[in-house]
C-alpha cells in the first residue's frame, strides 16, 4: 500500500514537511538560518547591526536643550517648560529607534524655545511701556 493516491495517511509513518517557504512566517528560515519558533539570538550575521540596536545612521537630531532652559529662565516659564520636555524627549527617542518621533520632538522643542524668546521680549516690551507712562503721567 503506498502512499500515493490514499487518502488517509499512514499513522506509523512520520508526517511529511511542507515544502520550503509555505507555514507561518515565524517558522520560515530567515536568511538562511531556521527558526524554531524563538526570536534571533546570539550574534548577528556579518555586517549586520546587533540585534536591539538601531539601523539607521547618522546622528541624532539637535535636541535644543540649552536654548529651552534659558529662554526658560529669561523669557516665558510655560512655553519654556514645554520646550524643555520635547528636548529631553529627542535622545530618548532616538536611541528607542523612532526617528521621526526624535525629528518632531526636535522641531518642537525648536519652536518652544523660540515662542518662549518672542513671549518674553513682548513681555519686556509692554513692561517698558507701563513704566514709560507710569514715569511720564507722574511728571
Amino acid at each position: 500500500m503506498s502512499d500515493e493516491g490514499s487518502a488517509t495517511p499512514d499513522p506509523y509513518q512520520p508526517p511529511k514537511d511542507p515544502p520550503e517557504g509555505t507555514g507561518p512566517p515565524w517558522e520560515q528560515p530567515a536568511s538562511g538560518q531556521p527558526t524554531y519558533g524563538q526570536p534571533p539570538t546570539g550574534q548577528p550575521p556579518y555586517g549586520q547591526p546587533a540585534y536591539g540596536q538601531p539601523t539607521y545612521g547618522g546622528e541624532p537630531p539637535p535636541n535644543y536643550l540649552v536654548w529651552a532652559i534659558l529662554s526658560t529662565i529669561f523669557c516665558c516659564l510655560p512655553l519654556g517648560i514645554a520646550s524643555i520636555v520635547f528636548a529631553a524627549q529627542v535622545n530618548s527617542k532616538w536611541s528607542a529607534g523612532d526617528v521621526a518621533g526624535a525629528q518632531d520632538a526636535s522641531r518642537k522643542a525648536k519652536q518652544f524655545a523660540i515662542w518662549s524668546a518672542v513671549a518674553g521680549a513682548i513681555i519686556v516690551a509692554i513692561y517698558l511701556v507701563v513704566v514709560v507712562v507710569a514715569v511720564t503721567s507722574n511728571s
